[in-house]
């Protein structure tokens, strides 16, 4: 295989973090308790503002996410007042799309000034120190081995004809088939606690991982859409970080942190 990842550098200040999270899937299973889970991640945000030099939320934010040209998915106020108002004092804001919001465009960069990337990125940050630490990050989805349906229905997503067709439909009709969607989404399942660790040999991001390893060094993998918490060895010098999920009863709200040395994975609770 030929890995081709785009890099980029980082010079972490001294007494600054950068924090991970993903998998908020704000809009499920309804309007109320996605509000209640909102708050929860408002305050989280609170929580890292006075050491956050950068802030990435890793994919799979909003359950569906479409940027019609004039018109985006109601909600998420509180949310994105609070982005747009870290992104004012300085703290860059850095969004991964995800399968299930891969539809942003300009709007959020324009709005709260985040960054949004699409595939896996190397960030090469060196702390105050002089420490330089390589973390590729991405959402996770589509990569490894298997799931061959999505990867077909990925790039229909993706592809500008069917991402006009869906554009010219009236955003009430694009809602109500997005929420039909989601209720036959993995959601569903992992509510049920059907969601399990795979084992070393069948996890497919850790293979994925892997498989990168073999070509060139990275300290850190993280990724989301997986909605399991793992902190797992890729070798002896690497390890891959999944950032687990908050939408479902099981969830302990994960996020990572790092100081410039290490990444290390935490909860809320």
């Amino acid at each position: 295989m030929n890995f081709n990842f785009e890099t980029k550098s980082v010079t972490l200040r001294e007494g600054r973090r950068v924090y991970f999270s993903s998998d908020f899937h704000l809009g499920v299973p309804s309007a109320e308790k996605s509000r209640d889970r909102e708050r929860l991640i408002v305050k989280w945000l609170e929580t890292i503002e006075h050491d956050a030099q950068i802030i990435f939320l890793v994919g799979d934010i909003f359950d569906f996410w479409f940027e019609y040209g004039h018109v985006i998915p109601k909600g998420f106020t509180r949310l994105l007042g609070k982005l747009a108002a870290l992104s004012d004092r300085g703290i860059e804001l850095i969004l991964f799309t995800g399968n299930h919001d891969m539809w942003m465009f300009g709007y959020l960069k324009d709005e709260i000034g985040a960054t949004i990337y699409r595939n896996p990125v190397n960030f090469e940050i060196t702390s105050s120190t002089g420490l330089k630490k390589s973390i590729l990050v991405g959402h996770g989805d589509g990569l490894g081995p298997g799931d061959k349906v999505y990867k077909i229905l990925k790039r229909i997503f993706e592809n500008s004809f069917f991402q006009w067709v869906f554009r010219i439909v009236h955003p009430d009709v694009g809602m109500w088939i997005a929420s039909e969607w989601s209720k036959r989404s993995r959601i569903a399942n992992i509510n049920k606690g059907e969601e399990q660790f795979m084992g070393d040999d069948h996890e497919w991001l850790l293979i994925y991982c892997k498989e990168v390893e073999k070509e060139q060094h990275h300290d850190y993998y993280v990724f989301g859409h997986r909605h399991l918490m793992l902190d797992l060895a890729v070798n002896e010098r690497s390890r891959y970080i999944n950032l687990g999920e908050w939408v479902t009863k099981h969830s302990r709200q994960a996020y990572a942190v790092f100081d410039g040395e290490r990444l290390a994975l935490k909860t809320t609770r």
